[in-house]
């Protein structure tokens, strides 16, 4: 007479414990897709958060600045740093709007021939004939799909400035609110750290634009000055591009040099060569004069790991990705250094 065991037939106990460690592996592998995946579609969401932040920033900043120059109350302060930044970049496109416009349509009238005839000088010298020949080994299908993929990108940029002004004008109106409201989500023991960050963050970012803002001004002024000094056409536009596209380490500038040097070369190779090296020697003062002043109000950031945020931001998120990846790498190496090495170093001093 066979007994009862209790078990059910057919399947063993480590049978039935394989099975169900195989659906936890699934559950937990299902979840973590679904969370990539809200997150890579929330990634841009974050960006515009934090380009609006970057805009309360400002308006704060120069409050700050205003209120101690002159002792007035912070609201009045904060009037004028809003109304005031208006006003002054609505003067700068009322007055210079129509001759940027003119020479923005200028510009993109003549790149063709821009382009054609700098292949026609490059094609004199035995080094340009080398450069145009590796160049047209690239198919130029796929570049041409690159730049179009590129200002798609640029033109939903620009659609989200809306947003993201908005955003700034609201962290700008009730920035306590934001951040006290951040700080409530934090447990009890917490609390105290999570104030510390996050005025440690802001005093990054608040160093970190004031300096950027200031190359950028410092880099269109000596680049309109050398361009008209040389005679070129359309420097007031090379220069507000040189300028703004200061804002992105390492790749703005020469993305910035490329018009200039295909116009120099419609004049000549060697006023080509003499814009190159006009721009290298303006990003040579920015990085030894403008850079470290920077870095005494921000942390020290890693060259390679700037390349490598930009790059995989860009990737994620396109123009804003690049845009943004710098103050992103610095609130992460901030976190980084207050929630971790800090800790490390309390618990090796507490240890000794």
């Amino acid at each position: 007479m066979a007994l009862n065991t209790g078990r059910p037939t057919g399947k063993t106990d480590e049978q039935l414990s394989f099975s169900h460690k195989i659906w936890i592996v699934i559950g937990i592998v299902a979840l973590a897709v679904s969370i990539i995946l809200i997150l890579r579609v929330a990634f841009n969401v974050l960006l515009m958060v934090l380009a609006g932040s970057l805009i309360a920033v400002f308006f704060h900043g120069l409050g700050d600045a205003i209120q101690r120059r002159t002792f007035m109350r912070r609201s009045i302060c904060m009037i004028i740093s809003v109304v005031g930044t208006f006003a002054i970049v609505g003067f700068l496109f009322w007055f210079m709007g129509n001759k940027i416009q003119a020479q923005v349509a200028a510009l993109s009238d003549d790149f063709p021939r821009i382009v054609s005839k700098a292949q026609g000088q490059l094609q004199q010298t035995e080094l340009g004939a080398k450069v145009l020949k590796s160049v047209s080994k690239y198919d130029t299908t796929s570049l041409m799909t690159t730049a179009q993929s590129f200002f798609s990108t640029s033109f939903g940029v620009l659609g989200d400035l809306y947003i993201i002004l908005f955003l700034g004008i609201f962290f700008t109106v009730s920035p306590s609110m934001y951040k006290d409201g951040i700080i409530k989500l934090i447990p009890p023991s917490g609390k105290h750290d999570a104030k510390v960050v996050i005025d440690r963050i802001s005093l990054v970012l608040k160093g970190w634009l004031k300096g950027m803002m200031l190359a950028m001004l410092l880099i269109a002024i000596l680049t309109v000055s050398g361009l008209t000094a040389l005679s070129i056409p359309m420097a007031l536009t090379l220069a507000l591009m040189a300028g703004l596209l200061n804002f992105i380490p390492n790749f703005g500038p020469l993305i910035a040099m490329v018009p200039a040097v295909l116009l120099g070369f419609t004049i000549s190779p060697n006023m080509a060569i003499t814009i190159a090296a006009m721009y290298i020697l303006i990003q040579i003062l920015e990085s030894n004069i403008i850079t470290p002043m920077v870095q005494k109000r921000m942390i020290d950031l890693p060259p390679a790991l700037t390349i490598i945020s930009q790059v995989l931001m860009g990737t994620l998120s396109g123009v804003l990705g690049i845009l943004l990846a710098t103050p992103m790498l610095a609130i992460i190496i901030v976190l980084v250094d207050e929630l971790y090495v800090k800790k490390q170093k309390e618990v090796i001093i507490t240890s000794e």
